[in-house]
């Protein structure tokens, strides 16, 4: 072996590692909350109506936030545009442990809006690193934010209980970001952007392609359900009759089986022509999931948790996957990246809200199912449109075409 190819692969192996490192960064923020819900409602007195605002805030501020992305990495450099997504995260992570109302919203708008620059930006870079093996490195990718989310939902009650106050327990997810943040700087590759090849076309002729906007309406209503998930699965598995530690668990444990998942989907994916047959099946494996949890015997929770953890590992994967699979570049990828992400969470932000304001109208657990399963033949229907095998390029004249 050459040197240059031994220095190829080092280079390779460590872009990896920190693009896992980050992306285990872009979930607790989200999924450490959902756990100590009931904590935070009974010592801040806060409505159901605002814990669901609280819980829509993040997700709401990464549809809002993203977009940014390939504007900041246009003028700052994508590392650069990285490393201050990292920074805002640590502090409005670190805000979470003020124990004040304002600084519990402030801190969780600051990282939902750090969240949404910084995973923008990885796919693209996934893209502009690893161009042949894109659609892979994104299933590990997908791995490292499930783990990620099982980790800030198994842990959130023990930190909780071992710290002596939940927003200690929120607050000290910061130290992970510093990590991320000091490794990134260090070690980052440092690319000419300019000097890449191919064109990015503007957002605008983007905008005019309706396979983006089909991808951005398959990765909104997945996403929507993984946030309801994120922010409302204990609460609905403990009015369902478990207790509040096994309801954590339990979701723990689903997003866990998430790794497994999101790891293989994009080999999955690669059996066929296009994903449509992988989308729908991780699809109605989330469907199956969110019926035995909430409708079915208890008896057969575990195997809804199953379920429910192998669907939504497997359609976050595979969605963010269709933004490598469907564009000719980095640049296309990134700007896509910034629709998908941008509209999909903005979208998906009603998820939680919506479940919310079902809770606060006393609506019952079997029209919350029933709006679940609705999103989920909805992502159905535009999985069958972006999983076609179509792609945004450049063409001769440097425009935006779909092929």
């Amino acid at each position: 072996m050459t040197a240059t190819k031994r220095e190829s692969r080092v280079s390779l192996g460590l872009f990896i590692t920190l693009m896992v490192l980050v992306g285990l960064n872009l979930r607790p923020a989200l999924s450490s909350l959902a756990p100590v819900l009931t904590r935070v409602q009974q010592d801040t007195g806060l409505s159901a109506l605002a814990i669901g605002t609280l819980t829509t805030l993040p997700v709401l501020c990464l549809g809002l936030f993203a977009p940014l992305a390939p504007w900041l990495a246009k003028r700052l450099g994508p590392e650069r545009a990285l490393a201050a997504g990292l920074i805002l995260l640590a502090v409005g992570l670190a805000l979470r442990g003020i124990p004040v109302i304002t600084a519990l919203f402030i801190g969780t708008l600051m990282a939902g809006a750090a969240i949404g620059v910084a995973g923008t930006l990885l796919p693209a870079l996934v893209k502009r690193e690893l161009p042949a093996g894109a659609d892979l490195m994104t299933g590990v990718y997908t791995m490292a934010l499930c783990l990620g989310g099982a980790l800030g939902a198994g842990l959130s009650i023990p930190l909780a209980d071992w710290l002596g106050a939940w927003h200690l327990g929120l607050a000290s997810w910061s130290a992970l970001a510093l990590i991320a943040l000091v490794a990134w700087q260090t070690l980052a590759p440092r690319r000419d952007e300019a000097a890449l090849p191919g064109g990015g076309g503007s957002m605008r002729a983007v905008l005019t392609q309706p396979l983006a906007w089909q991808v951005m309406l398959m990765m909104g209503l997945q996403s929507s359900l993984a946030y309801i998930v994120f922010g409302w699965l204990p609460t609905l598995l403990v009015a369902r009759g478990y207790g509040e530690a096994e309801a954590g668990w339990m979701m723990g444990a689903s997003v866990m089986v998430q790794l497994p998942a999101a790891l293989a989907a994009p080999w999955l994916a690669r059996l066929g022509r296009d994903q449509r047959p992988a989308l729908l099946l991780v699809l109605a494996l989330v469907a199956s999931g969110f019926w035995l949890l909430l409708q079915g015997t208890p008896s057969l929770r575990w195997i809804g948790v199953i379920l429910l953890g192998l669907g939504q590992g497997g359609s976050f994967s595979l969605a963010l996957t269709l933004i490598v699979l469907r564009t000719g570049n980095s640049r296309l990828a990134g700007k896509l990246s910034g629709l998908a992400q941008g509209g999909g969470y903005t979208l998906a932000a009603m998820g939680p809200l919506g479940v919310g304001v079902m809770l606060q109208l006393d609506l019952g657990l079997g029209i919350i199912t029933g709006v679940l399963l609705a999103i989920c033949a909805l992502a159905a229907t535009f999985a069958l449109f972006a999983g076609r095998n179509r792609r945004l390029e450049i063409d001769n004249d440097g425009q935006v075409v779909t092929r």
